[in-house]
């Protein structure tokens, strides 16, 4: 039995349409559990105008493009589309992969994608309310259509808030993300099953997803796993290496 699940993330940014899908299309015929992009307009780090693809058209391509891996955003902003709407998205972007898609979302935080694409930036516990908001919105929605999602769509939220944000984890998602050190990580779990108790939810029912960089050593990578990770996911930008997610997928499955 593998250890953990194991993924990667492709940055879309400074990069090319044919290089991102040769990049997938890799990946999944390595046989990766899991392939994510990110839901931001403009890049994150490096030359702030390179080249840059909006996440969930990518989704759509990579959803006839691969045939094994599971995938997402990692994770979409809710403030960028209605619910209804976004839940339409996911549910067809399901149908395109026969069931492979998992909804990420999250409350948002880049404040250059909201004033340059004119949404309102708020404030960040604004932000977290209107995520509230739109989660049962997004259910009801996927409840409604017709024909609903191909898989089961699992939900999975990414943030580390410990008020509210693990606390809409326990009562919606199926999955949670969030980042190291491994002891910051061990202590979001414990928070989340907090949660879980309080909302009568079976906290082993929550995948627990975490980034990671490329380079973790094996002792790194255990560690997560002794925190609570069940699915690592290998973060990589331009030009996308694969061999790190190799190395970590011989290691989980050795």
């Amino acid at each position: 039995m593998a250890r953990c699940k194991v993924g990667v993330q492709l940055h879309p940014q400074a990069t090319t349409i044919g290089d991102l899908r040769e990049a997938w299309q890799a990946a999944d015929a390595m046989g990766v559990d899991s392939i994510w992009v990110w839901d931001h307009f403009y890049p994150l780090y490096g030359d702030p105008d390179a080249a840059h693809f909006e996440g969930w058209s990518l989704l759509a391509a990579m959803a006839v493009d691969t045939t094994n891996a599971k995938f997402g955003a990692l994770v979409t902003c809710n403030s960028y589309r209605n619910p209804e709407l976004l839940a339409d998205m996911a549910r067809t972007v399901d149908q395109l992969s026969g069931g492979r898609l998992y909804l990420g979302i999250g409350s948002g935080w880049f404040e250059r994608d909201y004033k340059e694409y004119g949404y309102e930036f708020g404030t960040a516990p604004g932000r977290l309310k209107a995520l509230g908001e739109a989660l049962p919105r997004i259910k009801a929605r996927l409840a409604k259509l017709n024909p609903g999602p191909a898989g089961d769509l699992p939900i999975l939220i990414g943030g580390g808030g410990e008020k509210v944000t693990l606390r809409l984890v326990a009562e919606h998602a199926q999955a949670w993300n969030g980042f190291g050190p491994p002891e910051g990580f061990k202590h979001k779990c414990e928070v989340l099953d907090t949660w879980c108790a309080k909302v009568g939810r079976d906290p082993s029912e929550i995948e627990r997803t975490v980034g990671i960089r490329p380079g973790e050593s094996e002792e790194e990578l255990q560690a997560y796993l002794d925190a609570g990770a069940t699915h690592l996911i290998v973060m990589t930008g331009h030009p996308y290496d694969l061999d790190p997610v190799q190395r970590i997928m011989d290691w989980a499955r050795s």
